[in-house]
C-alpha cells in the first residue's frame, strides 16, 4: 500500500499509480477519492474538459452493463476519449503476448481500464505498461465497486471508521474487496457464508494483517442472525460471471437470501446494498430490493463518480479547487 509523502495530497501522491485491488490504496487516499467523488457528483461544471486530449482504452474480457457505462460516459463528460475492445470471444493475451499488447496501447492511452477473468492478466498489463491499469473486475477483486459502495456509504450517513457492514451470500471477489475497505479503514464487517463457500483463505489472511493494525473487526461466521445491528446488509450473486451453475452451491446459499425478516434482524436502520445485477428470488427478494432500506441504485450511480475521481487522480489532472484543504473540509 502506497503511503502519501508529507509535501503531497493524497490524491497527488496517486499520480501514475495502478489499481489492481483496494490494497494498493491508504486510508487517506480512499477518503480524498470518496470526497472528490462527492465534489463531482455535485457538480460537473468545474471539471469541464480537464480530461481534453486523454484517452482510455477498455479492456473486457466479461459482460457489463454499470462498469462500462460508468467508465465510457464518465470519461467523456471529463472531456477525454474512449476506446473500447471486447475481448469476450478471445481472451487477452491470446493473439499476441501481453507484453506486446501493453506496449502497444502504452503509446496510445493514457490509461487503461480491464475486466478480467484472471488477476494474473492485470498483474501482466501493469508490468507491462508505463500507463496507469484500474481493475474493473477479476475473479479476486472489484476495487471501482468498493470505492463506490464507500461513496455510498458516507452520502447516507456511514462512517468508513465506523460501519458495521453485513455480507451475505459467496465470499466473492465484492466480498474480498469490502473486506479490504474494511481493514483499510478500521471498521467491522461480518461475513455470513457456508463453510464451503468463505472467500479466499490466502487474501483473508492478508486482509486480517492489515485489520489487526488498522483497529478493524472481521469476522466469518455461517449465522444469519449475526447480521443483527449491521449499518448495511450487503449481498451479491450466488454464481459469479465464468463460474458453472451449482445445484449444490445455490442449495447451501437459499437460507442466506435476503428476505424481509432478515431485514428485520438487522434492524430498522439498516441499508440494503448489492452491486448488480441482482438475481430476484434468489440472493433477494422483489420486497427487499425495491423497498425503502435498499440503495442499490445509489451505488450504481456513484459508480461513474468515484471511478472519476479515481481517474482524474491516477492522470495527475486535479483541478486547483480539489486540493487538501477544501477535501477534507468536505469529508
Amino acid at each position: 500500500m502506497a503511503r502519501t509523502t508529507d509535501t503531497m495530497s493524497p490524491l497527488e501522491a496517486l499520480k501514475g499509480r495502478s489499481i489492481l485491488r483496494l490494497t494498493d490504496l491508504s486510508a487517506g487516499e480512499i477518503r480524498g477519492i470518496v470526497a472528490l467523488a462527492r465534489t463531482l457528483k455535485a457538480d460537473y461544471a468545474a471539471f469541464q474538459g480537464v480530461l481534453a486530449q486523454r484517452a482510455l482504452v477498455m479492456l473486457f474480457e466479461k459482460p457489463s452493463l454499470r462498469t462500462r457505462v460508468s467508465f465510457e460516459i464518465g470519461f467523456q463528460k471529463l472531456g477525454g476519449c474512449v476506446s473500447f475492445l471486447d475481448h469476450r470471444a478471445e481472451r487477452i493475451g491470446a493473439r499476441e503476448t501481453i507484453p506486446d499488447y501493453g506496449h502497444n496501447l502504452e503509446r496510445w492511452a493514457d490509461v487503461i481500464v480491464a475486466r478480467v477473468f484472471a488477476h494474473e492478466t492485470l498483474a501482466a498489463l501493469r508490468a507491462s505498461c508505463s500507463v496507469p491499469i484500474v481493475n474493473a473486475l477479476s475473479e479476486i477483486a472489484h476495487p471501482c465497486q468498493a470505492l463506490a459502495d464507500a461513496q455510498t456509504l458516507v452520502e447516507h450517513g456511514v462512517a468508513l471508521e465506523s460501519c458495521h457492514l453485513a455480507w451475505l451470500g459467496d465470499g466473492n471477489n465484492v466480498c474480498l474487496s469490502l473486506m479490504e475497505l474494511t481493514a483499510i479503514m478500521g471498521g467491522r464487517m461480518t461475513v455470513v457464508t457456508p463453510a464451503a463457500h468463505r472467500p479466499c483463505p490466502t487474501l483473508t489472511a492478508e486482509i486480517a494483517g492489515i485489520a489487526a493494525k488498522t483497529g478493524a473487526r472481521i469476522a466469518l461466521t455461517d449465522d444469519p442472525a449475526a447480521v443483527a445491528g449491521a449499518d448495511a446488509v450487503y449481498t451479491d450473486a450466488w454464481i459469479s460471471m465464468g463460474q458453472q451453475d451449482s445445484a449444490e452451491k445455490i442449495a447451501s446459499l437459499r437460507r442466506l437470501s435476503v428476505t424481509p425478516e432478515l431485514m428485520n434482524t438487522a434492524g430498522a436502520r439498516a441499508r440494503f446494498m448489492h452491486c448488480l445485477p441482482a438475481h430476484r428470488g434468489e440472493e433477494v427478494v422483489d420486497a427487499v430490493i425495491d423497498g425503502p432500506q435498499s440503495i442499490v441504485f445509489d451505488q450504481a450511480e456513484n459508480r461513474m463518480h468515484a471511478q472519476n475521481a479515481l481517474l482524474l487522480a491516477l492522470l495527475g489532472a486535479l483541478p486547483a479547487s480539489t486540493q487538501p484543504r477544501t477535501l477534507a473540509m468536505q469529508a
